[in-house]
């Protein structure tokens, strides 16, 4: 949508121009949806990415900024008519570029991520094991509010710059809770570490999988419920083995001493002693291997 005076197709087309430097989704659906129209790409005379703000550039001689009002405002731009014009859209659930060519706002691109199947069910999973689930996202207010009433999310952080997501999980740990986060991006790597459990998406950047912990292959947040499954089965498992490893020692060493010897002349073997230790390693790992058939 563009303001009146400019034209539509122009205004996409520069802005595109200046996204098809970026590595970030929002720039590559943007560069998708000109090239789908047909419409040829500049290159940038001038690129330079600002940090949880957006794009600054030059192209054909004119100064683009394309990314958030905190970018225009940056800039001594007043972002109010497009904040007005992308209010239907923020509704929707739809994310918001603003627009401005040669210090003026010129108009707005209006951009979807659809809400993946798998979502939902994995949220409605967590909050069965009373898990609490947090969205920390540098989207507009408006945009994450949507989204999180559809998928049922319970509490929301909105316009997070990326220095500030790390230091939401340490206000959560300081609270007490136990933090797992999951995100694919770079600027979500210090997160990614800073929480007792790091899920990175393996479709996002090797940065975010390094930093973390866990890494869901296919990129589908499923997996994080088989990752809990998983966990569940395998300290349920060590807790097994300990026991039996306590049981066989608790029996045996007293045996072994000889502490039957005076009541029931009963001496342990040192053949039937080591084999019943050879017993209890074995039951051990016959017990771990039964992870192999967990559900998850």
């Amino acid at each position: 949508e563009v303001l009146d005076g400019f034209d539509k197709d122009e205004v996409l087309r520069l802005s595109a121009s200046l996204e098809k430097s970026s590595e970030h989704p929002l720039a590559q659906a943007v560069v998708a949806g000109a090239k789908k129209q047909g419409l040829f790409l500049e290159e940038p005379a001038y690129f330079k990415s600002v940090t949880g703000m957006g794009l600054e550039g030059k192209i054909l001689e004119k100064s683009l900024l394309v990314g958030n009002d905190k970018l225009l405002l940056k800039n001594g731009i007043n972002p109010q008519k497009l904040l007005d014009m992308a209010i239907p859209l923020q509704e929707e659930g739809h994310g918001v570029i603003l627009v401005a060519i040669n210090n003026k706002p010129v108009g707005i691109l209006s951009v979807q991520d659809p809400i993946k199947e798998s979502s939902k069910p994995v949220i409605d999973y967590l909050h069965s094991k009373k898990i609490k689930v947090v969205m920390i996202t540098g989207d507009n207010k408006k945009t994450a509010s949507v989204v999180a009433k559809k998928l049922g999310i319970d509490f929301v952080e909105a316009e997070v710059l990326p220095e500030e997501k790390n230091k939401i999980i340490k206000k959560f740990q300081n609270q007490g809770e136990v933090v797992a986060m999951a995100g694919d991006g770079i600027n979500d790597a210090p997160a990614l570490a800073q929480a007792d459990i790091g899920i990175a998406m393996g479709t996002g950047t090797d940065i975010a999988i390094e930093s973390a912990g866990i890494t869901l292959v296919k990129g589908d947040l499923s997996g994080i419920e088989r990752a809990f499954n998983l966990s569940r089965a395998t300290m349920k498992n060590i807790r097994q083995n300990l026991f039996f490893a306590f049981a066989y020692n608790v029996l045996g060493v007293p045996v072994a001493a000889g502490v039957l010897f005076p009541f029931f002349g009963i001496l342990l073997s040192p053949m039937i002693a080591s084999l019943a230790m050879s017993f209890s390693s074995v039951s051990v790992i016959a017990n771990s291997l039964r992870l192999r058939k967990a559900k998850l």
